[in-house]
């Protein structure tokens, strides 16, 4: 069994386009809430030896409940595991944005918001023509609690095979991928897909060699 976890803004297919229907259990989480208020789902969702993926925020809540129970395996795609490597400069400046950013959004200014994380996050600038169209999914996107101060160990994890799957363009998920490759995981990296290394052609094939070997 392969528990696959993802945001509620996708379905599962689309989340993970290379999962098989014969295997696969999704299990889609709201990360406007407390993430580790969530942490508690992925684990206590998943059977028994099952392998668990997750991407990007969703892998906070499966970190902090992997205790509860013993998985086959995880699959961490750009995990956002924050907290596992604060003190790196690409991580710090990143926070500092956001929370700069937070402040706008805290005040009801979503452009302003918009302004900064557009450009740090999805590449060129929030531009006022486009604003009505992009208003509501910036909305729920500042909705979204940051990814840090969960205190997520990777020393944790080590117990568990893992395999971190980065897409090669950012600093700040290849810093974490460096922590937990320390702390043991398997590290690969599949660029030209951006945040979602999941959609690379390549993807299923990389996993598959990962959980023969376990």
């Amino acid at each position: 069994m392969r528990l696959y976890v993802h945001s509620t803004d996708r379905d599962g297919s689309s989340a993970w386009p290379s999962s098989g229907p014969g295997d696969a259990q999704y299990l889609p989480l709201d990360l406007t809430l407390p993430l580790d208020a969530l942490s508690a789902a992925p684990m206590d969702a998943a059977p028994r030896g099952a392998t668990v993926f997750a991407h990007s925020a969703a892998a906070v809540p499966v970190a902090l409940g992997a205790a509860r129970l013993s998985p086959r395996a995880l699959v961490l795609v750009e995990p956002a595991l924050y907290d596992i490597a604060r003190g790196h400069p690409a991580i710090e400046a990143h926070i500092a944005e956001i929370t700069r950013a937070k402040a706008f959004a805290d005040t009801g200014d979503l452009f302003g918001y918009w302004s900064i994380v557009r450009p740090l996050m999805f590449g060129g600038p929030a531009d006022p023509a486009r604003w009505e169209s992009e208003r509501a999914g910036v909305a729920r996107f500042a909705a979204r609690r940051p990814p840090w101060g969960f205190g997520v160990d990777a020393a944790k994890l080590r117990a568990i095979p893992t395999l971190v799957v980065t897409g090669g363009w950012n600093a700040e998920y290849e810093a974490i991928a460096e922590v937990l490759e320390r702390h043991g995981a398997h590290r690969r990296t599949l660029p030209g897909r951006g945040h979602r290394p999941q959609d690379h052609s390549d993807f299923a094939a990389v996993v598959e060699t990962f959980l023969a070997d376990v």
